[in-house]
């Protein structure tokens, strides 16, 4: 055991070998509070991970705020608290900086935005467990979270979702979106359908555990705020501020998997590699991201660090880009966040005219569906991650809601796009039952 000083927190780290039953209960241990986040990384290495796993339990203090002026009262109170703060951005703080109203129903109700101080913060890293607390002891912690009795899974009724447009309308509806592209009104926009269930009761834990299971991505996530429940197993990372360098990774280009023949796997990966199509979409959100970033970074310093990279995961093989650049003197990581926001990936480019046609043709508000949930240090550091593959779960209604969209240009084929839906909400469809 070791006492260390990081930032305004002592963390008190125990050497632990963190198992998969040891991350169960952690989150199980978390979960006892209202509010909670549990971030996994799922083990993928890489130069841009900082910790395997993170616990965020119990809200010391919060703020809860709605599109308008919400980044600069979410700024004043991290200066204020110069603490950790975990939380989201909502999809229809669009309102706040495209200034494009949000008219579509909300069927799950997550506010626009909401950060916490946490209570308990837990992470995992470099072989040790670090604990913090304002109100616990950190030897306290962690014999309640080793004792925590192990959850057998039990049997729940399948949910069947429905979705919120037949195969029909979405393809007339690409076509539409194509119809604009032709006339320069865009030249890419991401559009999504929903699948829900209404009635419903889950196990939210357990149903999460269930889809990171079958979708284990580094960018997973346990959220709760009281009766409003995100489980997302989101492969994409929006935006990191790492000591001042803003690093962004954006995904475009989608290919299945067949992990039961390794030729025909490679094949599919080395079939989305040369795709043009897929190519076109990627360079077009890598050019929005790199403009995003120029807003706000130092002149000359934004950089493509790797372009059309192929990474699989156990669904799919995606595409992504690496897109960094030198955050300017005087400003913080949420201004960086506003400048991105909503990222590429999940719009479009032109931005704001696509953000008009998404509020045109889908049915339902995202919410907090394309948006980011993450957190930040003390000193200025950043890690929010894009909500995708995710289901959203209201206790209190018994709404459970998930979108899935594709990158439409003018080589869309609509019955590809709609069967890459499809593809996208197959782990979900299985966790579901």
């Amino acid at each position: 055991m070791s006492t260390n000083n990081i930032s305004v927190r002592q963390f008190t780290g125990y050497s632990l070998t963190v198992t998969q039953a040891v991350k169960q209960q952690m989150l199980d241990w978390g979960n006892q509070f209202n509010i909670c986040c549990f971030m996994d990384n799922h083990g993928y290495a890489g130069k841009h991970q900082r910790y395997e796993c993170i616990l965020a339990a119990g809200d010391w203090k919060w703020i809860r705020l709605q599109s308008g002026n919400a980044f600069a009262l979410l700024k004043a109170f991290y200066d204020h608290e110069q603490d950790w703060l975990f939380g989201h951005f909502g999809y229809d703080l669009k309102q706040e900086t495209e200034q494009v109203p949000s008219l579509l129903p909300d069927k799950t109700g997550f506010p626009d935005c909401y950060f916490f101080v946490p209570e308990h913060l837990l992470f995992v890293a470099g072989g040790q467990l670090l604990i913090s607390s304002h109100s616990a002891s950190p030897d306290r912690i962690i014999q309640e979270v080793l004792s925590m009795p192990r959850k057998q899974e039990s049997a729940c009724p399948p949910v069947t979702l429905v979705a919120g447009m037949d195969r029909s309308e979405y393809i007339q509806k690409v076509e539409a979106l194509k119809a604009h592209i032709h006339r320069g009104d865009c030249y890419e926009i991401n559009f999504c359908q929903e699948f829900s269930a209404g009635n419903v009761v889950i196990d939210p834990v357990q149903t999460y555990r269930r889809l990171a299971g079958i979708s284990p991505n580094p960018f997973s996530v346990y959220y709760q705020l009281n009766e409003l429940h995100l489980l997302c197993a989101s492969p994409e990372r929006f935006l990191q501020v790492d000591k001042g360098t803003l690093l962004s990774q954006p995904i475009k280009g989608t290919a299945p998997r067949n992990p039961g023949d390794a030729g025909i796997d490679a094949e599919l990966a080395k079939s989305l590699r040369a795709s043009s199509k897929e190519r076109s979409e990627n360079v077009m959100v890598v050019d929005l991201v790199r403009n995003d970033l120029s807003r706000v970074c130092e002149p000359g310093s934004v950089e493509v660090e790797e372009l059309f990279g192929i990474y699989t995961f156990p669904q799919v093989h995606q595409m992504i880009s690496t897109v960094k650049g030198k955050l300017r003197n005087g400003l913080k990581w949420i201004d960086a966040v506003e400048a991105g926001f909503p990222m590429g990936s999940m719009t479009g480019a032109p931005k704001k005219r696509v953000v008009e046609l998404i509020e045109k043709y889908e049915l339902t508000r995202r919410g907090i569906f394309s948006g980011a949930v993450g957190y930040c240090t003390p000193e200025g550091d950043a890690d929010f991650n894009v909500v995708i593959r995710s289901i959203m779960y209201n206790a209190g209604s018994k709404h459970l809601s998930c979108l899935v969209g594709s990158g439409i240009t003018w080589y869309a084929d609509p019955a590809y796009e709609y069967e890459e839906c499809l593809l996208k909400a197959a782990a979900i469809i299985k966790a579901l039952g």
